[in-house]
């Protein structure tokens, strides 16, 4: 038994200190990133990545083909989940819009079901599949490093995210395997209980701090993967070294997250007179089902239930309905602007040089906060 101890730092433990900027206004803020990849075999020179590196998680409701479609238009990306069809995938890919070719990944386990099926959508959409996310709750093993290694092998011109891990060792392990992008984060998302069942885990601003740390000196990049519950989050995480910064929660329901909308009527406390009764005054709220991928719920809809040797990991939750994305987007966005200002950064890939972080007790005032 080892004992670490130096204290490990999350989103919650931190605020970035202000100072003096040049910068005039949010609209001079630019977000835009552009990433040349370690292990990707490019048919073209130059910078192989172009976007706003925040990502849709590989989640159902979230990291679907209509969310892909609105993210893609406005440069974001998406990870799709694993449980579409062959045809599904080979149509959905087979486009000439190139903005979803530069901003959506193909998902995917290490099973030889997994890589048979991948063969299969690649041989339809080839080069109109560019990125590939190999997505496992547990990334230590030597057979996830192996499984990476074979797909680099076998496919040298495709970019490979690989995840998920929170050390400096494991992340230089798989970029040596062959990924281009390492995952980071166990157990910080919203939906998981990773952390209450197993007592594994990481805190979160530390893990990104250490991993990107490791990935950049090898030349790989990492995607802050969970942990972000508002706009504040995501902007701590780019200002720790993260190159993306992967949302689930922050972008559940959505209507292009396609779930079932479910309305609920609460008393709101008031009342009002209806002839010669008081009668209460009924509020009508609407939510959409959100659950971990490792929740009983995911299990149950994907392989028929919980393995007997298994447990749940997951939460199942009713998020508040929230409408069209763009929105949030724009509120998500507007923040990590913001931020670049009181960091004095022009541009988001300066932001982790830019920006200091102070530890605190207290993150915002609470008392009108729900």
């Amino acid at each position: 038994m080892r004992l670490e101890d130096d204290k490990k730092l999350d989103y919650k433990d931190v605020l970035i200190r202000p100072k003096r900027s040049t910068l005039g206004s949010r609209k001079d803020v630019d977000l835009f990133r552009q990433f040349s990849f370690r292990n990707y075999n490019s048919p073209q020179s130059g910078s192989h990545y172009n976007g706003i590196p925040v990502m849709a998680a590989n989640m159902d409701g979230v990291g679907t083909f209509d969310m892909a479609r609105a993210l893609s238009g406005i440069g974001l990306f998406t990870c799709l989940v694993k449980s579409y069809s062959v045809e599904e995938l080979i149509n959905f890919f087979s486009t000439d819009d190139s903005s979803l070719r530069e901003n959506v990944a193909y998902s995917m386990g290490i099973m030889e079901q997994d890589f048979d099926k991948f063969n299969s959508v690649y041989s339809h959409v080839d080069t109109n599949l560019k990125y590939v996310c190999v997505d496992v709750a547990n990334g230590y093993s030597e057979r996830f490093s192996a499984f990476i290694k074979r797909l680099r092998d076998a496919y040298p011109d495709i970019v490979i995210i690989a995840g998920n891990v929170v050390t400096g060792e494991m992340t230089e392990e798989l970029i040596l395997s062959g990924a281009d992008i390492v995952k980071v984060g166990i157990g910080p998302g919203s939906v998981c209980t990773t952390r209450i069942q197993t007592g594994v885990g990481f805190p979160q601003l530390s893990a990104v701090i250490e991993c990107a740390d490791s990935a950049h000196g090898l030349g790989g990049h990492i995607i802050a993967d969970g942990g972000c519950t508002c706009p504040g989050d995501v902007a701590k995480a780019f200002a720790a070294g993260a190159d993306f910064v992967m949302l689930g929660g922050m972008l559940a329901g959505h209507n292009e997250g396609g779930g079932e909308v479910v309305s609920k009527y609460y008393k709101t406390g008031e009342v009002f007179k209806n002839g010669n009764d008081w009668q209460d005054i009924i509020e009508e709220q609407k939510f959409v089902q959100f659950y971990g991928m490792s929740s009983l719920a995911a299990n149950e809809k994907h392989f028929g239930g919980l393995k007997q040797y298994r447990s749940s990991e997951g939460r199942e939750v009713m998020v508040p309905y929230r409408g069209e994305i763009n929105s949030t987007v724009q509120d998500l966005l507007g923040g990590i602007r913001s931020t670049c200002t009181y960091a004095g950064a022009k541009k988001l890939k300066w932001l982790s040089k830019c920006a200091s972080f102070v530890k605190t007790g207290e993150q915002f005032n609470s008392v009108f906060a729900k």
